[in-house]
């Protein structure tokens, strides 16, 4: 077996591991700020295995997004907020939100059950997509980086959903602080009225 193969499997299963850990981290802590933090460690863990997996371009955009912009835009909005996750009012709710997270999974894993096994040098993605974006894109996109054929061209209405998602999100954050903030009334306040 290939030394190189089985360092990346590792890895990649770490990675995987530590990914599992910060969100089980993240569902469990009610320090807001915490879960903001572990969000961003999600985001970069997350960018370091597209690396491994040779997905660069995937990569750069989660850190640039997932782990900076939405770490920021997720400070502004905690600034208008209390600092702690009020406590859940039933159980009910998080046994109803168990089940649907593992129906979901379930859903998820059986509709994986078709795909092909990792590293299949069969899989039709070896023999059908990457030769053409390779030889056809300059031809067909007229620019000469095949990554930026691809985003830019092939996958123009992705990218283009990527971008209204962020901005979606700062405009959402924007709002937020745009608004006045409400003051609440200390109880000096409200020693004054007699009632």
């Amino acid at each position: 077996m290939n030394i190189e193969i089985v360092t990346s499997d590792l890895l990649n299963i770490a990675t995987l591991i530590f990914l599992a850990v910060i969100g089980i981290a993240i569902a469990r802590i009610r320090n807001l700020f915490a879960v903001v933090m572990l969000s961003g460690i999600y985001s970069l863990m997350g960018a370091s295995l597209y690396v491994i997996l040779d997905a660069v371009d995937v990569a750069f955009t989660e850190a640039a997004v997932g782990a900076g912009a939405s770490t920021v835009l997720m400070i502004g909005t905690l600034a208008l907020t209390s600092s702690r996750e009020k406590a859940a009012t039933s159980p009910a709710n998080a046994i109803k939100g168990l089940i649907i997270c593992t129906l979901l999974g379930a859903a998820l894993i059986y509709g994986s059950l078709d795909m092909p096994l990792y590293g299949d040098p069969s899989a039709p993605i070896h023999h059908h997509i990457v030769p053409r974006y390779l030889n056809d894109s300059m031809a067909e996109i007229a620019v000469p980086n095949v990554v930026t054929s691809v985003l830019a061209g092939y996958r123009g209405f992705d990218t283009m959903g990527e971008t209204f998602v962020i901005f979606t999100a700062a405009i959402g954050v924007i709002t937020l602080i745009g608004r006045k903030r409400r003051r609440r009334k200390t109880s000096k306040d409200d020693g004054g009225h007699d009632s």
